[in-house]
């Protein structure tokens, strides 16, 4: 298996070693811990601001009330998306980090604001993402992966190369440990952009962050790059 640096380092060019944050017993200013069960939902709708000048989505839940809140930053040389309790941004939630600039697709760190530990990392499978389908992995909160997100193979082909297969909506299934435990619908829409996250039968130690995160660098960042 490839190494990979552990999810909970990033580069720091400045000091020219990677870095690590240090535990934070309490949340610091800025940041709160999210309310309880905000993480053990069973469905989540990502929800895209239209016609708005940067990509801003809402996490809502079921019955449509608004969990959390991303902007993504212009003009940065690393993708670094923060999750807020609201559109206000007082409460950071989690950030996702992208933890090296020369890095074709990236890999991403999903990381507890709070206490600024990593509770998982995704990474892009770029050939097969290129050519075939989008997938990428899935990683645990201990470096682990653990699995893997996977776009449905006919769909994938016909997206890519289809006349206008871009318009296509997405379907990906979350599979841990070689079983499907969530599927992520993207619905069709000329103007803005939904996706539909079912918990099928996720596993309560698998953090839905890891989950979410991914979604949100499926809508936000590669998404912009077709």
């Amino acid at each position: 298996m490839t190494f990979v640096q552990p999810y909970n380092q990033w580069w720091c060019g400045r000091c020219n070693t990677y870095q690590v944050p240090a535990p934070q017993p309490a949340a610091q200013a800025g940041t709160a811990a999210p309310p309880a069960g905000l993480w053990f939902q069973n469905y989540y709708r990502l929800r895209k601001k239209a016609l708005a000048v940067v990509n801003q989505y809402w996490i809502e839940d079921a019955a449509g009330r608004a969990l959390a809140y991303s902007r993504q930053k212009l003009l940065r040389l690393k993708e670094d998306i923060r999750v807020y309790a609201d559109d206000s941004m007082a409460q950071e939630l989690f950030r996702i980090q992208q933890l090296q600039v020369m890095d074709m697709w990236g890999r991403f760190a999903i990381v507890d604001s709070a206490s600024g530990a990593g509770v998982g990392m995704v990474r892009r499978r770029a050939m097969a993402s290129a050519f075939v389908r989008d997938e990428w992995e899935v990683w645990d909160a201990a470096g682990q992966l653990v699995g893997g997100i996977y776009e449905e193979k006919g769909r994938g082909l016909a997206r890519k190369w289809l006349p206008g297969g871009a318009l296509i909506p997405e379907k990906m299934m979350l599979s841990l440990g070689g079983q499907p435990v969530a599927t992520i619908d993207q619905q069709f829409k000329v103007v803005g952009d939904i996706w539909d996250v079912t918990c099928l039968a996720v596993p309560p130690a698998f953090d839905r962050r890891v989950l979410l995160g991914a979604c949100l660098l499926m809508s936000m960042v590669e998404r912009a790059r077709k």
